[in-house]
Protein backbone atom coordinates (compact mmCIF):
# COMPACT_ATOMS: atom_id res chain seq x y z
CA UNK A 1 0.00 0.00 0.00
CA UNK A 2 2.90 2.57 0.59
CA UNK A 3 3.96 1.87 -3.03
CA UNK A 4 0.72 2.80 -3.92
CA UNK A 5 0.24 5.73 -2.01
CA UNK A 6 3.66 6.83 -3.41
CA UNK A 7 2.89 6.77 -7.06
CA UNK A 8 -0.74 8.67 -6.03
CA UNK A 9 1.69 11.64 -4.95
CA UNK A 10 4.39 11.28 -7.54
CA UNK A 11 1.57 11.88 -10.07
CA UNK A 12 0.06 14.37 -8.54
CA UNK A 13 2.94 16.60 -8.27
CA UNK A 14 3.75 15.53 -12.00
CA UNK A 15 -0.13 16.69 -13.22
CA UNK A 16 0.77 19.85 -11.44
CA UNK A 17 4.32 19.85 -13.76
CA UNK A 18 2.35 19.26 -16.62
CA UNK A 19 -0.18 21.84 -16.22
CA UNK A 20 2.65 24.33 -15.77
CA UNK A 21 4.74 23.29 -18.63
CA UNK A 22 0.98 23.41 -20.47
CA UNK A 23 0.47 27.24 -19.63
CA UNK A 24 4.01 28.12 -20.04
CA UNK A 25 4.01 26.63 -23.54
CA UNK A 26 0.52 28.44 -24.51
CA UNK A 27 1.61 31.65 -22.99
CA UNK A 28 4.82 31.85 -24.61
CA UNK A 29 3.47 31.19 -28.10
CA UNK A 30 5.31 27.80 -28.17
CA UNK A 31 1.90 25.71 -29.33
CA UNK A 32 2.80 25.03 -33.02
CA UNK A 33 6.42 24.89 -32.39
CA UNK A 34 6.48 21.47 -33.24
CA UNK A 35 4.65 21.05 -36.54
CA UNK A 36 4.29 17.36 -35.59
CA UNK A 37 3.19 14.91 -33.26
CA UNK A 38 4.39 13.26 -30.90
CA UNK A 39 7.90 14.15 -31.93
CA UNK A 40 9.27 16.91 -33.30
CA UNK A 41 10.51 17.15 -36.70
CA UNK A 42 10.30 13.70 -37.17
CA UNK A 43 12.52 13.21 -33.74
CA UNK A 44 11.77 12.32 -30.49
CA UNK A 45 14.80 14.09 -29.31
CA UNK A 46 14.22 17.94 -28.84
CA UNK A 47 15.68 19.42 -31.76
CA UNK A 48 18.57 21.69 -31.51
CA UNK A 49 20.06 24.55 -33.96
CA UNK A 50 21.91 22.59 -35.76
CA UNK A 51 18.63 20.93 -37.26
CA UNK A 52 17.37 24.04 -38.71
CA UNK A 53 18.41 23.06 -42.34
CA UNK A 54 17.09 19.77 -41.75
CA UNK A 55 13.62 21.12 -40.00
CA UNK A 56 13.39 23.21 -43.12
CA UNK A 57 13.39 20.38 -45.51
CA UNK A 58 10.55 18.35 -43.36
CA UNK A 59 8.25 21.19 -43.18
CA UNK A 60 9.38 24.25 -45.03
CA UNK A 61 6.55 26.75 -43.44
CA UNK A 62 7.21 26.06 -40.38
CA UNK A 63 10.66 27.00 -39.09
CA UNK A 64 12.25 25.84 -36.42
CA UNK A 65 12.63 28.05 -33.27
CA UNK A 66 14.66 25.79 -30.79
CA UNK A 67 13.70 27.38 -27.67
CA UNK A 68 10.09 27.00 -28.49
CA UNK A 69 10.41 23.34 -29.37
CA UNK A 70 12.08 22.59 -26.13
CA UNK A 71 9.46 24.02 -24.30
CA UNK A 72 7.07 21.81 -26.22
CA UNK A 73 8.75 18.42 -26.27
CA UNK A 74 9.56 18.42 -22.93
CA UNK A 75 6.08 19.48 -22.15
CA UNK A 76 4.99 15.99 -23.44
CA UNK A 77 8.01 14.11 -22.15
CA UNK A 78 6.40 14.66 -19.00
CA UNK A 79 2.91 14.11 -20.15
CA UNK A 80 3.92 10.96 -21.03
CA UNK A 81 5.53 10.09 -18.39
CA UNK A 82 2.42 10.97 -16.17
CA UNK A 83 0.08 8.50 -18.67
CA UNK A 84 2.49 6.49 -17.95
CA UNK A 85 2.04 6.42 -14.09
CA UNK A 86 -1.44 6.83 -14.67
CA UNK A 87 -1.53 3.16 -16.38
CA UNK A 88 0.06 1.85 -13.56
CA UNK A 89 -2.23 3.37 -10.58
CA UNK A 90 -5.13 1.58 -12.85
CA UNK A 91 -3.08 -1.96 -12.57
CA UNK A 92 -2.62 -1.91 -8.91
CA UNK A 93 -6.38 -0.62 -8.39
CA UNK A 94 -8.04 -3.49 -10.38
CA UNK A 95 -7.85 -6.07 -7.49
CA UNK A 96 -9.39 -3.27 -5.33
CA UNK A 97 -12.12 -2.74 -6.62
CA UNK A 98 -14.75 -0.31 -5.65
CA UNK A 99 -14.16 3.57 -5.92
CA UNK A 100 -10.56 2.95 -6.57
CA UNK A 101 -11.13 1.04 -10.10
CA UNK A 102 -13.54 3.62 -10.80
CA UNK A 103 -11.33 6.84 -10.25
CA UNK A 104 -8.27 4.70 -12.33
CA UNK A 105 -10.68 3.77 -15.22
CA UNK A 106 -11.66 7.43 -15.18
CA UNK A 107 -8.05 8.82 -15.25
CA UNK A 108 -7.12 5.99 -17.66
CA UNK A 109 -9.76 7.21 -20.41
CA UNK A 110 -9.21 10.82 -19.46
CA UNK A 111 -5.21 10.52 -20.13
CA UNK A 112 -6.37 8.87 -23.26
CA UNK A 113 -8.57 11.90 -24.66
CA UNK A 114 -5.37 14.42 -23.47
CA UNK A 115 -3.06 12.50 -25.60
CA UNK A 116 -5.77 12.83 -28.61
CA UNK A 117 -6.62 16.18 -27.60
CA UNK A 118 -2.56 17.31 -27.66
CA UNK A 119 -2.33 15.68 -31.10
CA UNK A 120 -5.38 17.83 -32.22
CA UNK A 121 -3.73 20.57 -30.53
CA UNK A 122 -1.05 20.62 -33.23
CA UNK A 123 -3.16 19.46 -36.09
CA UNK A 124 -5.74 21.49 -36.06
CA UNK A 125 -3.45 24.17 -35.25
CA UNK A 126 -4.43 25.56 -31.93
CA UNK A 127 -8.54 25.51 -32.31
CA UNK A 128 -9.95 27.21 -29.73
CA UNK A 129 -12.19 24.40 -28.48
CA UNK A 130 -9.64 21.59 -28.24
CA UNK A 131 -7.20 24.28 -26.62
CA UNK A 132 -9.70 24.93 -24.24
CA UNK A 133 -10.94 21.24 -23.54
CA UNK A 134 -7.17 20.08 -23.02
CA UNK A 135 -6.69 22.90 -20.27
CA UNK A 136 -10.00 21.26 -18.81
CA UNK A 137 -8.71 17.86 -18.94
CA UNK A 138 -5.56 18.71 -17.10
CA UNK A 139 -7.57 19.81 -14.69
CA UNK A 140 -9.72 17.23 -14.15
CA UNK A 141 -7.03 14.60 -14.05
CA UNK A 142 -5.26 16.35 -11.42
CA UNK A 143 -8.53 16.63 -9.52
CA UNK A 144 -9.33 13.22 -9.93
CA UNK A 145 -5.90 12.20 -8.81
CA UNK A 146 -6.86 13.93 -5.31
CA UNK A 147 -9.61 11.99 -5.03
CA UNK A 148 -7.72 8.99 -5.87
CA UNK A 149 -5.46 9.94 -3.19
CA UNK A 150 -7.95 10.53 -0.65
CA UNK A 151 -9.34 7.43 -1.32
CA UNK A 152 -6.05 5.78 -0.77
CA UNK A 153 -5.57 6.71 3.04
CA UNK A 154 -9.42 5.90 4.08
CA UNK A 155 -9.45 7.59 7.08
CA UNK A 156 -11.90 7.49 9.16
CA UNK A 157 -11.21 11.50 9.55
CA UNK A 158 -11.85 12.21 6.45
CA UNK A 159 -15.37 10.52 6.00
CA UNK A 160 -18.24 12.37 4.84
CA UNK A 161 -19.88 14.70 7.52
CA UNK A 162 -23.19 16.27 7.12
CA UNK A 163 -23.80 19.39 6.25
CA UNK A 164 -25.90 22.40 7.20
CA UNK A 165 -29.00 23.07 5.41
CA UNK A 166 -28.37 23.58 1.93
CA UNK A 167 -24.47 23.83 2.22
CA UNK A 168 -23.97 20.32 0.26
CA UNK A 169 -26.52 22.07 -2.53
CA UNK A 170 -24.16 25.33 -2.39
CA UNK A 171 -20.90 22.90 -3.04
CA UNK A 172 -22.37 21.67 -6.28
CA UNK A 173 -23.17 25.05 -7.65
CA UNK A 174 -19.84 26.54 -6.39
CA UNK A 175 -17.52 23.87 -8.33
CA UNK A 176 -20.22 23.89 -11.14
CA UNK A 177 -19.52 28.02 -11.67
CA UNK A 178 -16.22 27.35 -10.99
CA UNK A 179 -15.89 24.76 -13.71
CA UNK A 180 -17.53 27.25 -16.09
CA UNK A 181 -15.35 30.12 -15.22
CA UNK A 182 -12.34 27.77 -15.84
CA UNK A 183 -13.84 27.47 -19.10
CA UNK A 184 -14.20 30.74 -19.75
CA UNK A 185 -10.44 31.53 -19.14
CA UNK A 186 -9.42 28.55 -21.25
CA UNK A 187 -11.46 30.21 -23.72
CA UNK A 188 -10.08 33.44 -23.27
CA UNK A 189 -6.54 32.16 -23.23
CA UNK A 190 -7.38 30.24 -26.52
CA UNK A 191 -8.80 32.90 -28.33
CA UNK A 192 -5.98 35.72 -27.39
CA UNK A 193 -8.95 37.93 -25.44
CA UNK A 194 -6.72 38.74 -22.23
CA UNK A 195 -5.83 41.80 -23.29
CA UNK A 196 -8.89 42.84 -24.79
CA UNK A 197 -9.87 44.85 -22.11
CA UNK A 198 -7.38 46.97 -20.27
CA UNK A 199 -9.73 49.15 -17.97
CA UNK A 200 -11.37 48.44 -14.51
CA UNK A 201 -13.97 47.18 -13.58
CA UNK A 202 -14.69 46.25 -16.78
CA UNK A 203 -14.23 47.57 -20.45
CA UNK A 204 -13.97 51.05 -21.93
CA UNK A 205 -16.57 53.26 -22.27
CA UNK A 206 -19.22 52.13 -24.82
CA UNK A 207 -18.62 48.97 -24.51
CA UNK A 208 -22.20 47.84 -24.26
CA UNK A 209 -22.43 48.55 -28.03
CA UNK A 210 -19.74 46.77 -29.19
CA UNK A 211 -20.80 43.90 -27.76
CA UNK A 212 -21.36 40.66 -30.07
CA UNK A 213 -21.85 37.06 -28.58
CA UNK A 214 -22.77 35.55 -31.47
CA UNK A 215 -19.21 35.83 -32.61
CA UNK A 216 -17.70 35.44 -29.36
CA UNK A 217 -18.75 31.85 -28.70
CA UNK A 218 -19.28 30.64 -31.79
CA UNK A 219 -16.85 27.57 -33.25
CA UNK A 220 -14.45 29.41 -35.93
CA UNK A 221 -13.69 26.43 -38.74
CA UNK A 222 -12.14 26.79 -42.21
CA UNK A 223 -9.12 28.60 -40.66
CA UNK A 224 -5.22 27.12 -41.67
CA UNK A 225 -3.67 28.20 -37.96
CA UNK A 226 -5.37 29.79 -35.27
CA UNK A 227 -2.38 30.73 -33.92
CA UNK A 228 -2.17 34.57 -32.33
CA UNK A 229 -6.36 34.63 -32.71
CA UNK A 230 -8.98 34.95 -35.60
CA UNK A 231 -11.99 37.11 -34.44
CA UNK A 232 -12.80 40.47 -34.05
CA UNK A 233 -11.84 42.97 -31.45
CA UNK A 234 -15.76 43.47 -30.56
CA UNK A 235 -15.99 39.28 -30.16
CA UNK A 236 -13.22 39.43 -27.90
CA UNK A 237 -14.19 42.13 -25.98
CA UNK A 238 -16.63 40.34 -25.50
CA UNK A 239 -15.19 37.33 -24.63
CA UNK A 240 -13.38 39.40 -21.82
CA UNK A 241 -15.96 40.75 -20.45
CA UNK A 242 -17.70 37.55 -20.25
CA UNK A 243 -14.89 35.95 -18.26
CA UNK A 244 -15.38 38.60 -15.67
CA UNK A 245 -18.50 38.42 -15.10
CA UNK A 246 -18.05 34.71 -14.52
CA UNK A 247 -15.53 35.62 -12.33
CA UNK A 248 -18.14 37.46 -10.33
CA UNK A 249 -20.44 35.29 -9.94
CA UNK A 250 -17.74 32.14 -9.01
CA UNK A 251 -16.00 35.06 -6.11
CA UNK A 252 -19.94 35.38 -5.15
CA UNK A 253 -20.92 31.55 -5.04
CA UNK A 254 -17.22 29.89 -4.07
CA UNK A 255 -16.79 32.63 -1.61
CA UNK A 256 -20.30 31.87 -0.08
CA UNK A 257 -19.18 28.29 0.32
CA UNK A 258 -16.44 28.63 1.79
CA UNK A 259 -17.99 30.87 4.81
CA UNK A 260 -20.66 28.57 4.76
CA UNK A 261 -17.66 25.77 5.58
CA UNK A 262 -16.14 27.91 8.11
CA UNK A 263 -19.38 28.56 9.90
CA UNK A 264 -19.96 24.38 10.05
CA UNK A 265 -16.71 24.67 12.39
CA UNK A 266 -14.25 21.65 12.81
CA UNK A 267 -13.07 19.63 10.63
CA UNK A 268 -14.75 21.38 7.58
CA UNK A 269 -12.92 25.39 8.66
CA UNK A 270 -9.57 24.74 7.53
CA UNK A 271 -11.27 23.71 3.97
CA UNK A 272 -13.04 26.89 3.81
CA UNK A 273 -10.17 29.19 5.20
CA UNK A 274 -7.96 27.28 2.22
CA UNK A 275 -10.31 27.81 -0.36
CA UNK A 276 -11.32 31.34 0.76
CA UNK A 277 -7.93 32.22 0.91
CA UNK A 278 -6.97 30.40 -2.32
CA UNK A 279 -10.06 32.24 -4.21
CA UNK A 280 -8.73 35.82 -2.71
CA UNK A 281 -5.16 34.83 -4.13
CA UNK A 282 -6.95 33.96 -7.23
CA UNK A 283 -8.66 37.39 -7.46
CA UNK A 284 -5.89 39.73 -7.04
CA UNK A 285 -4.09 37.81 -9.87
CA UNK A 286 -6.61 38.16 -12.43
CA UNK A 287 -6.67 41.91 -11.56
CA UNK A 288 -3.06 42.10 -11.94
CA UNK A 289 -3.14 40.18 -15.46
CA UNK A 290 -4.70 43.21 -16.44
CA UNK A 291 -2.93 46.09 -14.73
CA UNK A 292 0.29 44.55 -15.55
CA UNK A 293 -0.42 43.53 -19.14
CA UNK A 294 -0.48 39.90 -18.73
CA UNK A 295 2.77 38.99 -17.07
CA UNK A 296 3.94 35.33 -17.96
CA UNK A 297 4.64 34.40 -13.72
CA UNK A 298 1.53 35.83 -13.26
CA UNK A 299 -0.51 34.65 -15.73
CA UNK A 300 0.75 31.19 -14.54
CA UNK A 301 0.30 31.26 -10.97
CA UNK A 302 -3.49 32.54 -11.92
CA UNK A 303 -3.74 29.23 -14.14
CA UNK A 304 -2.15 27.15 -11.31
CA UNK A 305 -4.35 28.30 -8.42
CA UNK A 306 -7.30 27.84 -10.57
CA UNK A 307 -6.26 24.07 -11.05
CA UNK A 308 -6.35 24.07 -7.11
CA UNK A 309 -9.13 26.11 -6.43
CA UNK A 310 -11.01 23.38 -8.28
CA UNK A 311 -9.49 20.55 -6.82
CA UNK A 312 -10.33 22.29 -2.79
CA UNK A 313 -13.99 22.77 -4.16
CA UNK A 314 -14.33 19.54 -5.35
CA UNK A 315 -12.35 17.95 -1.83
CA UNK A 316 -14.19 20.22 0.40
CA UNK A 317 -17.64 18.82 -1.82
CA UNK A 318 -16.59 15.27 -1.10
CA UNK A 319 -16.69 16.25 2.63
CA UNK A 320 -20.22 16.90 2.79
CA UNK A 321 -23.13 14.25 2.88
CA UNK A 322 -26.99 15.28 2.67
CA UNK A 323 -27.44 12.33 5.03
CA UNK A 324 -25.13 10.42 7.72
CA UNK A 325 -25.03 6.82 5.25
CA UNK A 326 -21.44 5.19 4.85
CA UNK A 327 -19.31 5.36 2.02
CA UNK A 328 -19.03 3.11 -0.68
CA UNK A 329 -16.23 0.61 0.14
CA UNK A 330 -13.91 -1.52 -1.92
CA UNK A 331 -14.33 -5.09 -1.77
CA UNK A 332 -10.57 -5.14 -0.20
CA UNK A 333 -11.87 -2.61 2.83
CA UNK A 334 -14.60 -4.93 3.41
CA UNK A 335 -12.81 -8.00 3.66
CA UNK A 336 -9.74 -6.18 6.14
CA UNK A 337 -13.23 -5.21 8.32
CA UNK A 338 -14.34 -8.72 8.39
Amino acid sequence: MKIHKWLASVAIALAVLVILLGAYTRLTDAGLACPDWPGCYGSLAIPQQAHAEQATLLYPDSPLEPHKARSEMVHRYFAGALGCLIAALFVLSWRAGGRLRLLSGALLVLVIGQAALGMWTVTLALHPLVVTTHLLGGFAILTLLWLYRVELVRDPAHSPIVGGPGLPWLGNLACGVLLIQIALGGWTSSNYAAMACAEFPLCHSGWQQQLDWDEAFHLPLGHASYEFGVLGKEARQTIHIAHRLGAMATALLVGAFALGLIRHGAPLRLLGTLLLTLLLIQIALGLANVHLALPLANALAHNLVGAHLLVLCVLARRRLSHTATSPLLSPVAIRSQT
